[in-house]
């Protein structure tokens, strides 16, 4: 199985030793993405803004490998305030489209990075 290292311009740069994502035969995994824009800071102050951004950055990195966000099949989200849910949900469900991901929403410290309130990384299976 071939495999290689994925960088997408205009997503968000790593901010630590990780890469934007992999492309592993089949499978497109991106990295834990946050509202990152590409000065380096949080983009947006509200839940809904950051979430759209988050995801922006999460669907170029998918089209670095060749896939795009119909072909994700399991999400991981860490929030922040697990409150903040239903108004990510609202932005989620309208991005990705049914069937949904697998998906699993957790709370974290996020505060590594001041101002974020969303983390997300995916797993996309590009194969037949």
């Amino acid at each position: 199985m071939s495999k290689r290292v994925l960088r997408a311009e205009g997503a968000a740069r790593p901010l630590g030793a990780y890469s934007q994502g992999w492309r592993a035969g089949d499978f497109v995994f991106v990295t834990g993405t946050g509202p990152i824009g590409p000065d380096g800071k949080v983009a947006g102050e509200s839940i809904e803004e950051q979430t759209e951004k988050t995801i922006d950055n999460i669907e170029m990195i998918l089209k670095a490998g060749g896939a795009t966000l119909s072909d994700v099949v399991k999400v991981s989200v860490h929030l922040i305030d697990t409150n903040l849910f239903q108004r990510y949900n609202d932005v989620y469900k309208r991005r990705f489209k049914e069937p949904y991901p697998a998906r699993t929403t957790v709370g974290s410290d996020l505060h590594q990075v001041p101002g974020m309130l969303i983390e997300i990384d995916c797993i996309a299976y590009v194969g037949e």
